[in-house]
C-alpha cells in the first residue's frame, strides 16, 4: 500500500513539474512577443510618422466633407417646401421684378454649366457657346441669344409659358435664337438609367405642327442641383426663373414668376438690342 502511494505521489510531482515548465515557457513567449510588438513603431519611426500623417489628412478631409454637408442640410431645412409655399402665397411667385434694361457685359454673370437630356435621350449642356462644342455634338448652331426658362416644380410651368409664348410670336422667324425650357428632376430614383429612359419616353411630346423656325426645346436635368441653385441664387423652388444669355453664355437679363405685359415688352426690347450688339 505504501509502495503504491509513493508511486502515485511521484507521478503527481512529475506532472506538476512539467506543467510549471510549460507555463513558464508560455509566459516567456508572450512577454517576448509583446516586447517585440511594442518596440516595432520605435524601430520604424518613418512608418509611424507616415501612418499618423495619412490618418490626420484623412480626418481633415472627412471633417471638411462633414462641415459642407452640415451647412447644406441647414440651408435645405431653412428653405423647405413650407417656407417656399408661404412666400409663394405672399407674392404669387413674383420674387422680384424683371430687368428693365440689359445687364452690362462686364458685370454679367456666366451661366453655370448645366447638363440636360432631350426627350429623345440625347444629352446636351448649357450654355451653348463657341467654346463648348455642344453645337457640333447635337447639331445646334451657336445662338446669338438664348432664352433659358428654369422650372423646378410643375407649379411654374404656366409661368414659363407666359414668357416663352410671346417670345416665339415675336422672334419665330429668327435662326440665330434658341429657346430652352429646362425642367429639373431631383429624385434620385427617377435618375436611374432604366427608369429615366422610360420617363423620357412618357414625357416625349408629339411633333409640333407650328412651322416657325424658332422652336421650344424641352430639356430635362436629372440629379442633384444644389450647387447650381446656389450659383444662380435660386431660393424659392415653386416659381419660374427666366434668363437671357448672349453668345458667350453670360446672363444679360432675368425675370421671375408670371410675366406682366410690361415685363414682356422689356424682354422683347432687350432681346432686340442684344441681337444688334452680337
Amino acid at each position: 500500500m505504501a509502495t503504491i502511494l509513493n508511486r502515485f505521489l511521484k507521478q503527481k510531482c512529475r506532472s506538476f513539474s512539467a506543467l510549471s515548465h510549460r507555463n513558464q515557457h508560455q509566459v516567456l513567449f508572450n512577454s517576448t512577443r509583446y516586447e517585440n510588438h511594442n518596440s516595432l513603431p520605435s524601430q520604424i519611426p518613418a512608418l509611424r510618422s507616415t501612418t499618423r500623417s495619412f490618418l490626420d489628412f484623412y480626418q481633415f478631409g472627412n471633417k471638411k466633407a462633414i462641415e459642407d454637408e452640415r451647412a447644406r442640410l441647414n440651408d435645405e431645412m431653412n428653405r423647405g417646401y413650407f417656407a417656399d409655399m408661404k412666400e409663394f402665397k405672399e407674392h404669387g411667385g413674383k420674387i422680384a421684378a424683371a430687368s428693365k434694361t440689359l445687364i452690362p457685359a462686364a458685370s454679367a454673370m456666366k451661366f453655370p454649366v448645366l447638363a440636360g437630356t432631350f426627350s429623345n435621350g440625347k444629352s446636351m449642356k448649357l450654355p451653348i457657346t463657341s467654346n463648348s462644342n455642344e453645337f457640333n455634338k447635337e447639331s445646334l448652331a451657336v445662338p446669338k441669344v438664348s432664352l433659358v426658362c428654369l422650372s423646378f416644380r410643375a407649379s411654374s410651368q404656366e409661368m414659363i409659358s407666359s414668357w416663352s409664348k410671346p417670345f416665339i410670336e415675336s422672334f419665330g422667324d429668327r435662326k440665330d435664337l434658341q429657346l430652352f425650357e429646362v425642367s429639373f428632376i431631383d429624385k434620385w430614383l427617377l435618375g436611374l438609367a432604366p427608369i429615366k429612359k422610360l420617363l423620357l419616353r412618357v414625357l416625349r411630346k408629339p411633333k409640333n405642327s407650328d412651322n416657325s423656325v424658332l422652336q421650344r426645346q424641352i430639356v430635362y436635368s436629372f440629379g442633384d442641383h444644389y450647387h447650381f441653385r446656389k450659383q444662380m441664387k435660386v431660393l424659392n423652388l415653386l416659381t419660374g426663373y427666366i434668363v437671357l444669355l448672349d453668345k458667350s453664355g453670360r446672363i444679360r437679363w432675368q425675370g421671375f414668376g408670371t410675366a406682366t405685359p410690361e415685363e414682356v415688352s422689356q424682354l422683347l426690347s432687350c432681346t432686340s438690342l442684344l441681337l444688334k450688339d452680337q
